[in-house]
């Protein structure tokens, strides 16, 4: 940590604090007592010169455990150094690994994982041949002799007081607690209300509707989560009881009102400038998403605002700051970020992320930033001074961090050097600051539970990419991934404009699919088709009638396949289309009924082709967004200011934007767009012309498809964080949503 940062205001939870409890009622019982069984998963996650990066993963085996203790012993001198996800110390040959705290509860089959970097003496660098837990070594198996924790199914003769802090079922991948999302969208002479099922709420849940205090749906609603209250007042007042085993539970909070269809949220934009040059400019607001700042269960708006002299990589010339800004639904700016000087505006740039990383109930904002930066609350990070900007406006020279925000107040919480470094310049492809300054970021649960930030630098040669936890307010990198390290070599120049975030081998972690390569949630390298770096690219269920999940990629090398899809698990290719120049465009889901699964289209292949790659028909108008707008399970084009249904003889305009703008230049893409409210359907986000508000359209059509909140399903909730990275892609869940769908299994989450 740098000396200016201040500490996150939560502590870690003492590992001598009360016994935690699973699901209500798991005992943790003493050493003493325990039957200690345990399996070690000890991986060499990177190595350089001098020292290398490993994480290790625990699984309890035998009785659940409320504090634990690692131990294993080097034989080839490695010393470790620093350690992130457990307190790490080092007596000669011996390595004794504590818990953080936090993760001091392992259940019966739980784990804990952690990771350390360490020197070596680079002529070996031998595993551990042997690790105890608590003091018993771990042999793989044993049998507890305590009773499992009773299912959802045991009764419980008597209640038990809930506890300050619950371990979550093994697996569950921590989520944000929202309301209902409650909305009513004008619909002809009515009113379409609709709100959010949870993702925990898979069965037993119906629903009453009160417009005003007069319940509207004679019987408590079963089916879709939406009504349409036909002859109704625009304006008219709604909330939603839910109704769990006959008793009806508090009212929701009241409905937000799209009486033309969207709801305007009033944005504040900065004051132009001028360059050192002398060239004036403004500001527009550019990409944006969204994350529950304050804990209420409504989600506030992110946004970035980017300057009129913005820059791609390649252009030279100065650019105006780029600011981060936070509101609320109804339009209160909470804070502004200034990223300063140093931070150059461009799409390459300056990504960001907002997502609840240490699990407090509260989103952080997490983006790279340099000498200069000032955070919502006016502390300047590093040196307020300097100008590392060189004459033809790129930022070669200078210190690079990574920061933190809170999400209430802006305010720096950790600070930490930038990794990927800028290094050596030339060693990113060239020598004036194109490919060395281009950035991705993404969120990612690689642990199975908790969300991690991924950074990551370079994709046309070198790729690099930097794996963060927020933790007990502080930055911890968990690995880096390098091609230019042993055995990574084939990810290099595989890097997307985009990437993209799935658990692609079924393992419950998520992935890191970085274009025409795939980086496995430990740090190395999965697989890579060689077919090099490309503008867009889809992951998800693609092909229901395969096992797991696929990759759709267009590519930019003219010598090798225009598009492909392939196996997301191991990069086998499906089917691929003939090379044909720059396929600079490309989109893949199920747009239409009459081929089952996902359609793949591209700018330089014809046709609409099925999940085989065999051409089953007319081409859609555009090839940018998707969305989920109308009531069938088919998904919608989307692209500059409007929304589109394919048609075999043509498309049907469901929606055009009014006095609203599209941002990214011929990228045409909304601010955001995602199921940010209501029912399972998306809401699409655009800027309005004069940059005044964000005008969020919401659908008006009855659906009679009950699905819960998209937002709930870890692959799309983490595809909605990365959705504004680069050029911007619209998000899959990781099950099959479309025509003849199957019911989707109930996501492995808990609600923080």
């Amino acid at each position: 940590m740098h000396p200016f940062t201040p500490r996150r205001r939560t502590a870690l939870l003492a590992a001598a604090s009360a016994a935690t409890l699973l699901a209500g009622a798991l005992t943790t019982v003493t050493a003493a007592a325990a039957a200690t069984g345990c399996r070690v998963d000890y991986r060499i996650t990177s190595q350089w010169d001098g020292g290398f990066g490993a994480d290790v993963t625990v699984t309890n085996l035998g009785d659940p455990v409320n504090g634990w203790t690692l131990t294993w012993n080097y034989t080839a001198g490695q010393q470790v150094t620093q350690a992130w996800n457990a307190t790490v110390s080092q007596s000669g040959a011996q390595v004794t690994a504590r818990d953080a705290g936090y993760n001091a509860a392992i259940g019966t089959g739980g784990t804990a994982t952690f990771g350390f970097n360490a020197s070596w003496n680079d002529t070996s660098n031998p595993a551990p041949t042997s690790f105890a837990l608590n003091g018993a070594t771990c042999t793989g198996a044993t049998t507890p002799t305590s009773a499992p924790p009773p299912t959802s199914a045991s009764p419980t003769p008597t209640p038990t007081p809930t506890p300050t802090t619950t371990t979550p079922p093994a697996g569950a991948k921590q989520m944000e607690k929202l309301d209902r999302g409650l909305v009513s969208v004008r619909s002809g002479s009515g009113n379409l209300v609709s709100w959010r099922l949870l993702g925990t709420e898979t069965s037993g849940v119906t629903f009453n509707l009160y417009r005003g205090g007069t319940r509207v749906n004679g019987t408590p609603i079963t089916g879709a989560t939406s009504w349409l209250d036909s002859g109704a007042a625009a304006g008219s007042a709604y909330t939603v009881r839910a109704v769990v085993n006959g008793a009806e539970q508090a009212a929701s909070a009241p409905a937000l009102q799209f009486p033309n269809g969207y709801l305007d949220v009033p944005i504040q934009a900065p004051p132009g400038g001028t360059t050192p040059t002398g060239e004036a400019y403004t500001y527009s607001a550019n990409d944006a998403s969204v994350g529950d700042l304050d804990g209420d269960g409504r989600y506030e708006f992110v946004l970035k605002w980017d300057p009129s002299n913005s820059k791609d990589n390649s252009q030279s010339g100065y650019t105006g700051n780029v600011y981060l800004d936070a509101y609320t639904l109804t339009g209160a700016r909470l804070w502004r970020v200034d990223l300063g000087r140093n931070i150059r505006a461009g799409a390459h740039y300056t990504q960001f992320q907002v997502y609840d990383y240490d699990g407090d109930g509260d989103a952080e904002v997490a983006a790279k930033t340099a000498d200069g930066t000032r955070s919502g609350t006016g502390q300047v990070i590093g040196s307020s001074s300097a100008d590392h900007r060189n004459s033809g406006g790129y930022v070669l020279a200078g210190p690079e961090y990574l920061t933190m925000f809170d999400g209430r107040t802006g305010a720096a919480l950790s600070t930490v050097d930038y990794d990927p470094p800028r290094g050596t310049v030339s060693s990113w492809g060239d020598s004036y600051g194109n490919r060395v300054d281009r950035f991705l970021a993404a969120t990612a649960y690689l642990d199975r539970q908790r969300p991690s930030l991924i950074m990551a630098r370079g994709y046309y040669t070198r790729a690099v990419i930097a794996a963060w936890d927020f933790r007990d307010g502080t930055l911890r990198k968990r690995w880096t991934f390098d091609s230019n390290a042993s055995g990574n070599g084939a990810a290099a120049g595989q890097g997307n404009h985009n990437l993209s975030v799935a658990d692609v081998d079924g393992d419950g972690r998520q992935e890191i699919v970085y274009g025409a390569a795939t980086i496995d949630d430990n740090g190395r390298l999965l697989w890579s088709t060689g077919n090099g770096h490309g503008d867009a690219m889809h992951v998800g269920d693609l092909d229901p009638a395969r096992a797991g999940l696929e990759v759709f990629k267009v590519d930019e090398d003219g010598s090798k396949p225009s598009s492909w899809m392939a196996d997301a698990r191991t990069g086998q290719l499906l089917w691929q289309t003939a090379p044909n120049g720059d396929n600079g465009r490309g989109v893949s889901d199920d747009v239409w009924a009459g081929s089952p699964g996902a359609e793949s289209w591209s700018s330089t292949v014809d046709g609409l082709l099925d999940t085989r790659g065999q051409n089953v028909g007319r081409k859609p108008s555009s090839a940018n967004f998707l969305a989920w707008w109308d009531g069938d399970p088919v998904r919608e084009l989307l692209d500059g200011t409007r929304i589109d249904k394919y048609g075999t003889g043509g498309d049907t305009r469901l929606l055009t934007g009014s006095g609203v703008a599209s941002n990214n230049g011929t990228k045409s893409t909304p601010a955001l767009s995602g199921d940010i409210l209501g029912d399972w359907r998306e809401e699409v986000v655009w800027r309005t012309a004069d940059s005044t508000a964000l005008r969020v359209y919401s659908t008006p059509t009855p659906t009679g498809l009950r699905l819960p909140t998209l937002m709930h399903d870890p692959q799309y909730r983490v595809a909605v964080a990365w959705q504004n990275t680069a050029y911007n892609q619209p998000p899959h869940p990781g099950f099959h949503l479309g025509d003849g769908m199957s019911t989707p299994p109930a996501p492995n989450i808990y609600l923080r």
